[in-house]
């Protein structure tokens, strides 16, 4: 039991560069609270009693501020980081070493009774404060959740999601699930990953770049046509692409920011 317990606050102290010791993480982080009380509660529930289950659940919300529903089931070593606002849906299910922040819900969108209707967190998952994960599918193996993104289908092994509604991008960073000093040197607070470009962005990219070529072979057609007609081409005319390409330039520099 003991080694259970000191094994989930060492985990807290590794991923939380405020925390100074033991002593100070098992006293002050209502996160490490609510899931102390939630293992109660889950056990209650689990034995038919269901009622004192909702209602010791309850207690820790008042106490605690994160809601967490006594029928979910939360793995070793997760860390609730601040907690404030964070809500936990019956059915849903926490794998080990995740770390989860303020604001976060773990929600369904279905309403019928007896089905999957909250999502499942793999091992080493972290969502960011503000994100909404709705729906009753699976978020892999150390993947990513950005702040405030809205995430409404299965997320691959690894990859990060931004967004509303969130899209995918993909890891650049190895995957640790432990708790040794690789965890601490690897593991991505608040979901961020960088050196990581919005697929949005990218493709805009794209599109400047195809532009910008397109622009380059009319103006050399327009030249050509000029020499064929013995017209040399306008100087507004030459003005107007130069001001067109500087502005493409500018907005894919923008882009790249």
């Amino acid at each position: 039991m003991f080694n259970t317990l000191f094994d989930q606050v060492d985990s807290i102290i590794v991923r939380d560069p405020a925390a100074r010791n033991r002593l100070e993480v098992i006293t002050c982080y209502p996160g490490l609270h609510a899931v102390w009380i939630h293992r109660v509660s889950h056990s209650l529930w689990n034995l038919g009693l269901k009622w004192i289950a909702r209602l010791l659940s309850m207690i820790s919300r008042w106490i605690t501020g994160i809601e967490i529903h006594p029928g979910a089931k939360i793995g070793r070593r997760v860390f609730l980081d601040h907690g404030l606002g964070i809500v936990i849906g019956e059915t849903t299910e926490i794998g080990d070493d995740c770390t989860i922040y303020q604001g976060v819900t773990l929600g369904g969108t279905s309403l019928y009774k007896g089905v999957k209707r909250h999502p499942t967190l793999g091992k080493g998952v972290v969502v960011s404060a503000g994100a909404k994960v709705l729906g009753g599918f699976t978020v892999g193996d150390g993947a990513r959740v950005g702040s405030n993104a809205v995430v409404l289908k299965e997320i691959p092994a690894g990859a990060t999601a931004v967004g509303i509604p969130a899209r995918i991008l993909h890891p650049d960073l190895p995957q640790v699930a432990s708790t040794d000093s690789k965890t601490k040197e690897y593991f991505s607070a608040y979901g961020v990953t960088p050196n990581v470009d919005d697929p949005v962005s990218m493709a805009l990219k794209g599109l400047i770049d195809a532009t910008l070529e397109q622009e380059a072979k009319i103006a050399v057609l327009e030249k050509a046509l000029a020499k064929l007609s013995n017209a040399p081409a306008t100087s507004q005319d030459t003005g107007e692409a130069s001001d067109t390409k500087r502005d493409l330039g500018a907005l894919k520099e923008w882009l790249k920011e």
